[in-house]
């Protein structure tokens, strides 16, 4: 299985590179081909996996066995090879992980955490105005459970295995772009990890994008807004400043990022990006490679990390001498030189990249960059330890041209 996940990370990094050095196509102002045949999606509903005192270690036995129903399925990135045929990226998880109460009387909560990841194709009846379409999918299912000790001792030990995925469902177009989507999916269980099926059913929308009609893109293009097509960046972070900001917006009332167990000292390296798409004036979707170099907190460890990611920048505030942004990456691929960092298992040399800040385009043609931001690595539970790696806030400084 990791074997396929750095195959496919390299397939999406020659991918991204593809966009940025050698496409020569710079009407950026319409979709680019891989986006224009592109959908995402949301399902919300109910997940079940029965778990029970069966699935313990041997002498062990709960009071109660907990499994919350609420469940989201993302469409992370669907791709449209015909009307009828696609392929897509999911992600399937609780809203609150499964508990093992009061184990052997210890009054206390065990969670465990389940979610699976899947890679499938889709084939779906002809798509009509106004009409129901019915749809099959099957593929690769990836299914990680981390489990809970006691004492030392494993009581559900973690786990992370390949399988088949199924599932289909009916969807309802609302427009072109927009549908309801009605979906089942199951993967089965594995007897030898006392790890049962799982079977979510729920319901939500699947959005299509389209090329932009001619009208839209020559709007877009004569906003007269600066776009810069490249930038090179490079960085400096430290720890000096602490955590806060981190913990701030993370663990705040409204959590729009990731903590990390595992901290960075300090670090350097260097971004490569390309805008691939913007609107005429805030929005733009840009790709970017990564290379970077950092130091633990604890035990003052190396380790380099190289990371494709994508892109999305808000640009609210323009002025003659400034533009001022904000900016998002999630779940960029990234390879990881160390794994045992200060004592902590991250997982394995496959992980992902996200970091979030804010910037600022300055001179009078846009060239000069300045960007603080915060990130993080971590697997995205796709293995069964997941304390993920915080970075503090990071300084760049970049050129655009």
């Amino acid at each position: 299985m990791l074997r396929i996940l750095k195959i496919g990370c390299l397939a999406f990094a020659i991918l991204l590179v593809r966009v940025l050095l050698l496409d020569a196509q710079d009407d950026r102002t319409q979709y680019p081909r891989l986006l224009s045949k592109a959908y995402f999606g949301l399902n919300v509903g109910s997940i079940g996996y029965r778990f029970t005192n069966q699935d313990l270690a041997s002498g062990y036995r709960a009071g109660e066995v907990r499994v919350p129903r609420l469940a989201p399925r993302l469409t992370l990135l669907g791709y449209r090879f015909t009307d009828n045929l696609s392929a897509r990226i999911t992600y399937l998880r609780p809203v609150n992980w499964a508990a093992f109460v009061n184990v052997n009387g210890d009054r206390s909560d065990h969670s465990v955490w389940m979610n699976v990841g899947g890679l499938t194709l889709k084939a779906r009846t002809t798509p009509r105005k106004g009409k129901p379409s019915l749809y099959g999918e099957a593929g690769l299912g990836l299914i990680t459970r981390k489990g809970f000790e006691i004492s030392g001792s494993p009581v559900v030990k973690g786990v992370s295995y390949a399988a088949v995925l199924a599932g289909g469902g009916v969807e309802i177009p609302v427009n072109d772009r927009w549908a309801i989507d009605t979906n089942v999916t199951w993967a089965p269980g594995k007897q030898s990890v006392q790890q049962p099926h799982t079977l979510f059913v729920g319901s939500g929308f699947v959005y299509e994008m389209r090329r932009l009609p001619q009208d839209r893109v020559d709007r877009n293009r004569s906003g007269g807004y600066a776009f810069p097509k490249m930038l090179v960046q490079a960085a400096f972070t430290t720890d000096a400043a602490g955590f806060g900001l981190n913990g701030f917006v993370s663990k705040g009332a409204v959590p729009v990022f990731w903590d990390g167990d595992v901290e960075v000292r300090r670090g350097y390296a260097v971004n490569l990006q390309r805008n691939v798409f913007h609107t005429r004036r805030i929005f733009s979707f840009d790709v970017g490679t990564s290379l970077g170099f950092w130091e633990s907190a604890q035990l003052r460890q190396d380790f380099t990390t190289v990371s494709v990611y994508p892109l999305a920048r808000l640009t609210p505030i323009r002025t003659a001498v400034a533009d001022v942004y904000m900016n998002y990456s999630m779940a960029g691929p990234t390879l990881i030189s160390r794994v045992n960092i200060d004592q902590a298992n991250t997982g394995r040399s496959f992980t992902f990249r996200d970091f979030a800040g804010v910037g600022v385009y300055a001179g009078s043609t846009k060239r000069w960059n300045a960007e603080l931001n915060i990130g993080h690595f971590s697997n995205g539970n796709v293995f069964p330890v997941n304390p993920g790696i915080k970075i503090p806030l990071t300084l760049y400084l970049g050129y655009a041209f």
